[in-house]
């Protein structure tokens, strides 16, 4: 039975294909691992390590729990190794997803994260096989950062209220839940709770000084734990965990027009953030593979649709423990399973070490997390760049704090695409020329050029520029022929295209031939599909030269005037 198709048809072949490149896993993406298994072995242990707290604290922090952190960050963990496009990877709870989640909590309860979870990841895997990862290498740099400081911001206010060890205020911005939340802090009794906070963030810091490679997270809420047991502090603690991951379970997707909306945005939070974090792990190595964009989001999908089953929270690419694992020596994806099953080996058998953890210890944590988050030097270098670049960025750390994460990205693109294009339409232009005419010309020669028109463009031909034309044509006296020079054209699309059809119609309903000179062969299709090319064809109207062209021209206007003599 063939499974060929007709042209412009697509085959179970050709779907085939698209799944399998885009999706499957492959022996490719092992090689190398006879010499660098040691290396990745330490990086996974390494992540490990540093991704612990990190986990809990976010799980915390989200409102749903410790122990769906750290389900997250092995189930998820597991499954993006395994089926994601980048071989430096790490996935699971980050402060990033945190933000969205606090909201949907807020609105739809502890129970509906599992069930967004496994919706966000069916929308994404969609978006892999469907090579919507592509799209991310169009988002501007000052979006990118403008997001991420943003995102430290909100981290750091959203650990005030574990930092104080009061119940937060009611709300969904991080911003207004601090404010309300801080009036109403007990300062005797939180004083323990701020004491650990400021212990670990000062150990983490001195530890970081000392030796980069320490993981100063883990000694920090190590130290802070001890203390509390020795001095018999009486601050919150993450409590009992489970000793074991939960069985996976189908959520109850019931209430889909409720979570819809919320997947979606968890959807566009990971994978872009997961996009982001593998071109980030892509720059720090340059002896492996690059990744497969399109890949990675199918593998974030299923690890999502996995978190999910298995009761955690939505997860993504994480840029810092992704980082770690590269700087640790991590060269396939093996460091960052060994990372996920180290985290398992955890919950099986220190689960009640782990639940004698106080929570604020973990938001010293989250606190440090947050403020390397937010890069003063690069936040500098963005500002003193262009007024473009510098608003884009402002724009988008605002609407971050202010609005959501999702929001704040489509703001910060949109108004970076604005303004390109106003930066494109500026650096575009439309000339008037002179015709070039030999020194011994005769009064004809010159009657001749008194009717023809030559403009030249450059850059970009946008919709605007029609009107340009016909302006500066209501100007000159008894113009019969125009010419165009296109040679210099290097965007045109379909309004400018529409525009130059329009143009060439209202000029013939005139009595003004349109000549076009230097017509690229890239953009003959485009002016084909508006109407215009076969126009011009047609009246053999298109030229390479522009002596050519203007010869031509010259003879219009001799058989105008002659037609004009014969005339009654």
């Amino acid at each position: 039975m063939s499974t060929s198709s007709p042209a412009g048809t697509v085959s179970a072949r050709d779907v085939w294909a698209t799944v399998r490149r885009r999706a499957l896993p492959r022996r490719s993406d092992y090689a190398g691992l006879r010499g660098s298994w040691r290396g990745d072995l330490i990086a996974g242990v390494t992540v490990a390590i540093v991704a612990l707290p990190l986990a809990l604290g976010f799980g915390v922090t989200s409102g749903v729990g410790a122990a769906a952190g750290l389900v997250t960050a092995v189930v998820a963990g597991i499954v993006a190794a395994v089926f994601g496009g980048s071989a430096l990877q790490v996935s699971g709870p980050t402060g990033a997803m945190v933000v969205v989640l606090v909201p949907i909590v807020h609105q739809l309860g502890v129970s509906a994260v599992a069930a967004v979870a496994v919706l966000a990841g069916i929308i994404i895997v969609v978006a892999g096989l469907a090579g919507v990862g592509s799209l991310v290498a169009y988002i501007p740099w000052p979006v990118v950062e403008g997001f991420t400081l943003g995102i430290g911001v909100i981290i750091a206010f959203q650990q005030i209220p574990l930092a104080l060890d009061t119940t937060p205020a009611e709300g969904e911005n991080a911003a207004l839940i601090a404010a309300q939340t801080l009036p109403r802090v007990d300062w005797s009794a939180a004083a323990p709770a701020a004491g650990i906070v400021v212990g670990v963030v000062a150990l983490m810091l001195v530890l970081h000084r000392v030796r980069r490679t320490l993981p100063a997270s883990l000694i920090a809420v190590v130290v802070a734990t001890l203390a509390v047991e020795a001095l018999n502090l009486d601050v919150r603690r993450i409590g009992a965990l489970p000793s074991s991951l939960p069985a996976p379970s189908l959520p109850d997707l019931s209430e889909l027009n409720a979570l819809l909306s919320a997947a979606f945005a968890v959807a566009a939070l990971a994978a872009l953030e997961s996009l982001l974090s593998a071109q980030v792990a892509d720059g720090m190595a340059d002896d492996v593979p690059r990744t497969n964009p399109n890949r990675e989001l199918v593998g974030q999908g299923l690890a999502n649709v996995a978190s999910g089953m298995f009761g955690g929270l939505p997860a993504t690419g994480a840029i810092a423990r992704t980082a770690v694992n590269v700087r640790s020596g991590a060269r396939t994806r093996v460091a960052a399973t060994v990372h996920a099953l180290v985290l398992a080996v955890v919950v099986l058998v220190a689960a009640p070490l782990v639940g004698a953890i106080p929570l604020s210890a973990l938001a010293g944590v989250l606190l440090v997390t947050a403020a390397r988050m937010i890069d003063l030097a690069t936040a500098r270098s963005i500002l003193r760049s262009t007024r473009s670049d510098g608003l884009v960025f402002v724009l988008t750390a605002l609407a971050t704090i202010v609005l959501d994460l999702v929001v704040a990205v489509e703001i910060g693109v949109a108004v970076a695409a604005v303004l390109a294009l106003r930066h494109v339409a500026r650096a575009s232009g439309v000339t008037r020329e002179e015709i070039a005419r030999e020194v011994d010309h005769d009064t004809e020669e010159d009657l001749l050029h008194e009717h023809i028109a030559v403009f030249r463009i450059d850059g970009a031909l946008f919709f605007a520029d029609s009107r340009r034309f016909l302006d500066e044509l209501v100007q000159v006296a008894d113009v019969r022929v125009v010419i165009l020079r296109l040679a210099g054209v290097r965007v045109l699309d379909a309004s400018g295209a529409n525009a130059l059809a329009q143009l060439v119609a209202d000029l013939d309903r005139r009595g003004v031939a349109v000549l076009v000179k230097g017509l690229q062969t890239r953009h003959h299709q485009l002016l084909a599909s508006v109407g215009v090319l076969a126009e011009l064809q047609r009246r053999n109207h298109l030229f390479d030269d522009l002596d050519a062209a203007v010869a031509h021209a010259r003879t219009h206007v001799r058989r105008d005037r002659a037609a004009l003599s014969d005339a009654p």
